[in-house]
């Protein structure tokens, strides 16, 4: 009787639970509410995400600024320009001012007006006139110019001396057409200091009424104009034939090497229109060693002119 009365108690204990746990099973949500729930869930989770997690400000990342490096270093100061004074020499530099420290080998640029033969001459003298280097090239005639480059190398005994680069051209009957000097200092070592070239990219003579090619008449050329003096030397003037003979010739002084105005003339005795070559030319007195056909020229100035009777 006992027995009977235990298994019927387990029985009904068995059947307790079994009835508990059907009553907690959930009920199933509508199908069409599973998105909505997936949404506030995703939500749920970034508003925690957000919470828990220390906001860091963007890093700001600064891409380098490339600099644009110049094909060639030019002088960057703006040429004083003397009064009266805007025609470009017929030789003028374009990367090295005056007196500007260099060492070997020089890269040289210019802008020139090849003479009518076409022979450029380069030469790199020393302080007492010695010929370190000379570059002789054919250049294209061009009337408003052509660009030039060069490579001048030198050595020297000393640490440093004076130096001079002497371009000069020629016309078809071996006169000097064109010469221009540039004063530099040499140095066996080092690096290269470069000056600007200030107002040395004009011509040094200007003239008043006169042109490359004009005529003349009555046994007189009359000058009238400015100058500007590389030195303290004397300036002549020349009327050159063809041939090199000088047939008339004037010597003009200047005070200092400012700018300075000047009148003069050349006579002149010709029984046919000849053409002669107007030039004008100073030296450099610090050359003790003369070129046979350059002597001490430090520039020269010149023009066609035609004399008539």
């Amino acid at each position: 009787m006992k027995l009977r009365i235990i298994f019927l108690a387990s029985f009904l204990g068995l059947l307790s639970a079994c009835t508990q746990l059907v009553e907690s099973t959930p009920t199933p949500l509508p199908t069409h509410s599973l998105p909505t729930m997936v949404a506030l869930t995703g939500q749920a989770i970034f508003a925690t995400s957000n919470a828990l997690t220390q906001t860091v400000p963007p890093t700001e990342t600064l891409v380098p600024t490339k600099t644009p490096v110049p094909l060639t270093a030019f002088p960057t100061s703006i040429p004083t320009i003397e009064p009266g004074f805007t025609e470009f020499a017929q030789i003028h530099f374009l990367s090295l001012g005056p007196m500007s420290s260099l060492v070997s080998p020089i890269r040289l640029q210019v802008m020139m007006v090849a003479g009518e033969s076409g022979i450029v001459q380069y030469d790199l003298l020393g302080e007492d006139g010695r010929l370190l280097q000379r570059i002789v090239k054919k250049v294209e005639r061009f009337p408003k110019g052509i660009y030039q480059s060069v490579e001048l190398s030198f050595e020297i005994r000393a640490v440093s001396e004076a130096g001079y680069i002497r371009i000069n051209t020629k016309d078809k009957a071996g006169r000097i057409q064109a010469l221009n000097t540039m004063p530099v200092l040499l140095y066996s070592v080092g690096s290269n200091e470069i000056n600007p070239l200030g107002n040395m990219i004009y011509e040094r003579v200007m003239l008043e009424g006169l042109k490359d090619g004009g005529n003349v008449f009555g046994g007189v050329l009359n000058l009238k104009g400015r100058f500007w003096p590389f030195n303290d030397q004397i300036v002549v003037a020349e009327l050159l034939l063809p041939s090199g003979e000088v047939i008339s010739s004037r010597i003009l002084k200047f005070d200092g090497i400012d700018t300075q105005q000047f009148e003069t003339t050349l006579p002149y005795k010709v029984t046919e229109p000849t053409l002669v070559r107007l030039t004008f030319r100073q030296d450099n007195p610090l050359l003790s060693v003369s070129d046979p056909v350059l002597n001490r020229s430090m520039y020269i100035y010149t023009m066609e002119v035609l004399l008539n009777p």
